[in-house]
């Protein structure tokens, strides 16, 4: 039997609906028996007779056979009476004696007769109020227990009907409550698209006020970096002014467009303190190496790490704005190109190099060269670290790929590993990074219970399929090419 505490609804119902039969029948079966055992009302036989007392007077009287003592006379006839006495005075005693002994003993049993006679007719009359008293009671009873079920019933339909009225009472007030929580939903939703349409607009105006605020700084850079040295602004010489050479028409342009990339960077790659946490498991790669290169180290979150890991560090960045951000956080980085500041160090220089999403900005020529001049300025043992986009995921592709203007070829994760170990580096192994969510993948058919051949096979030729295509579009938006320069070198 299952519990009823976990039982369904309709379980329960069934479950209550046999009991209630189940009692039904019992009762029906325990009111026949009551009434088959009732029995009719026995007539008791009569009072017999009274004592018959026609004779006791007559007895206390005649009793005495012998009322007077026999006569003492003389002559023949005493001699007679004599004789005759003494032959038949014993006997005549004798009866006397009887009949002295019975009326005594129906004198004394005539009151005992009467008493008996009275209490046998009361206890006849008694027996015959008891039995029409509980033949009455029967009655009643048989009579109370066929009403009482349909009392109960007039109960139940009262009590049916309460519930109707509190059920209707319900239905009303969860059908108000149903219209006002739609209404409440439909004013959220036009909440939540007003908050959205707020949200986009305030991120939209800060990211536009950050734009200007990194496009006054950097005009303010520029503009103190071409005064001449201790002079005044106001005889500072103008463009084109005699005797002072006019610079390039766009010699500033480089500087002064640097600063949208910068809210480019903020808004769609992430915040710093989102970088720094996805860019912490890469620091063990470069324990106990020094002098650690960031190439494209944009906003200097992965030299942070490096710093509070006690691990020397330097960076390079070909973008004015975000060379100067990291130097005014006092990070030691410097504005080049990282072919350019590569061929500027000595070989063997360098124990390790990181570069997080730059090669695919990189041109092919450039790339070779740049991985080149990686492989010779680091020392053996040191650790090349290139972490790009995965192109082979449709998601990473489509969505972070397309949307940066500056990226120049997507490189496959084999292709990059094989262009590192043509390079010169060993063990060379990819890793893969950031899956994409489950929600955001293809999501596969249940198979019900009992389906067909036909349909099962189907369904599971689709299911697949879609395991195919989430296995190539909805993999891992990134990887990196983990590499070392060996200790020999041929």
């Amino acid at each position: 039997m299952a519990d009823p505490a976990h039982e369904s609804l309709e379980a329960t119902l069934e479950r209550l609906k046999q009991e209630r039969d189940e009692a039904d029948r019992r009762y029906n079966e325990a009111l026949t028996a009551l009434d088959r055992a009732m029995t009719p009302v026995v007539d008791l036989p009569g009072v017999p007779p009274g004592f018959d007392e026609h004779q006791v007077t007559p007895l206390n009287e005649a009793w005495n056979i012998l009322p007077a003592p026999p006569p003492a006379a003389a002559g023949l006839t005493g001699r007679l009476a004599g004789f005759i006495w003494r032959t038949i005075g014993p006997h005549l005693q004798r009866q006397l004696r009887f009949n002295s002994l019975l009326v005594d003993h129906v004198n004394r049993n005539t009151a005992a007769a009467r008493d008996a006679h009275r209490a046998m007719e009361a206890g006849v009359r008694s027996l015959r109020a008891q039995s029409a008293a509980l033949a009455e009671f029967h009655g009643r009873l048989l009579l109370y227990l066929q009403q009482i079920t349909a009392y109960v019933d007039t109960k139940d339909r009262d009590t049916a009907g309460g519930q109707l009225v509190l059920n209707g009472a319900l239905s009303g007030l969860a059908e108000d409550l149903a219209k006002r929580w739609e209404s409440l939903t439909a004013r959220e939703r036009r909440y939540e698209t007003h908050a959205a349409a707020l949200g986009a607009g305030h991120d939209e105006l800060r990211g536009m006020i950050g734009i200007a605020q990194q496009a006054i700084l950097t005009l303010k850079r520029e503009l103190e970096s071409v005064r001449p040295s201790g002079s005044a602004p106001s005889a500072a010489p103008r463009v084109g002014q005699a005797g002072a050479p006019e610079p390039p028409r766009d010699a500033f342009a480089p500087a002064l467009d640097a600063y949208k990339y910068v809210g480019f960077e903020d808004r769609f790659r992430g915040s710093p303190e989102a970088i720094r946490e996805r860019f912490e498991s890469y620091l063990p790669l470069f324990d106990a190496r020094a002098d650690v290169l960031d190439v494209g180290c944009g906003r200097g979150e992965f030299l942070d790490l490096l710093n509070a890991r006690g691990i020397a560090c330097r960076g390079i960045d070909l973008n004015h704005e975000m060379a100067e951000v990291c130097r005014a956080r006092g990070l030691d980085v410097t504005e080049a190109d990282a072919v350019g500041y590569l061929s500027s160090i000595p070989d063997g220089s360098l124990g390790g190099l990181f570069a997080a999403q730059v090669v695919e900005h990189l041109e092919p020529g450039y790339l070779l060269r740049f991985l080149e001049l990686a492989f010779h300025t680091l020392r053996p043992g040191g650790r090349l670290v290139l972490e790009t986009l995965n192109p082979a995921c449709w998601v990473a592709f489509f969505e972070s790929y397309i949307r940066d203007i500056t990226h120049a070829w997507p490189l496959h994760p084999e292709t990059l590993k094989y262009l590192v170990v043509a390079s010169g580096f060993t063990r060379a192994d990819i890793e893969f990074r950031s899956p994409v969510p489950p929600e955001d993948r293809l999501q596969p058919i249940g198979l019900p219970p009992g389906t067909g051949a036909a349909l099962a096979g189907l369904t599971e030729a689709f299911n697949s399929n879609v395991e195919k295509l989430n296995a190539r579009m909805f993999t891992y938006m990134d990887y990196a090419v983990v590499a070392e320069k060996g200790s020999i070198q041929p």
